[in-house]
């Protein structure tokens, strides 16, 4: 028992205990977020922003410049995203649940391939080419700014960008060493799923009634 405790959470022996319990806090408050949005409810955002908040001092801290940018961009577009969602449309709605339009997937293939050669030269400024995760987890920064914007815009398409997302991730941030941090985007993938089907259960019933 105690080797698989010591695989799982060994690398954390050398972390400070205030850093260690900041990543619990940001991981719980992580996991509000994403059960609040697959429930399509605000308060996805003020407890999104706790949890990037955190995250973006320790990823600045630990030096993983691309998962505290990915962070930092989360809290931005959660500012957005809560004026978007209580954003009234006529006297008495609010910004509805909606299927990703034309002009929004070519949005979303710019947003992917800017954030791409965004991240490309912050590694390439800071010498961070050192291993292949450097690649992935660019790949990873472009796939959560498109499902991030696409979440503040309320398009039930952004579950499909976190799917893909989270499960790149749960291996990625294990062998990077934060174990707590993998937990939850292990956690984060069934949400998404169950969110994806929510929010689509959602829009076809708006559809049928409208």
């Amino acid at each position: 028992m105690s080797h698989i405790f010591d695989f799982l959470f060994g690398q954390y022996s050398g972390y400070d205990t205030i850093d260690i319990i900041l990543e619990i806090v940001a991981v719980i408050f992580g996991f509000l977020s994403v059960w609040y949005s697959k429930e399509n409810k605000i308060w996805v955002f003020p407890t999104g922003m706790i949890s990037t908040g955190i995250f973006v001092y320790l990823l600045l801290k630990w030096e993983l410049l691309g998962d505290m940018m990915i962070n930092a961009y989360y809290f931005i577009m959660s500012i957005y995203g809560w004026y978007i969602w209580t954003r009234k449309v006529d006297a008495t709605h609010v910004t509805p649940i909606s299927r990703t339009t034309a002009w929004e997937h070519k949005m979303s293939a710019i947003i992917f391939i800017a954030t791409l050669g965004f991240v490309f030269a912050v590694y390439q400024t800071f010498d961070k080419w050192t291993s292949w995760v450097a690649y992935v987890d660019t790949v990873t920064t472009a796939i959560f700014f498109v499902g991030m914007w696409l979440m503040a815009r309320r398009k039930v398409e952004n579950w499909i960008y976190w799917i893909v997302g989270d499960l790149i991730s749960i291996p990625l941030y294990f062998y990077k060493g934060f174990t707590f941090t993998s937990i939850q985007y292990f956690g984060f993938t069934f949400i998404a799923i169950y969110g994806y089907l929510a929010w689509k259960k959602s829009l076809n019933n708006t559809l049928q009634t409208a």
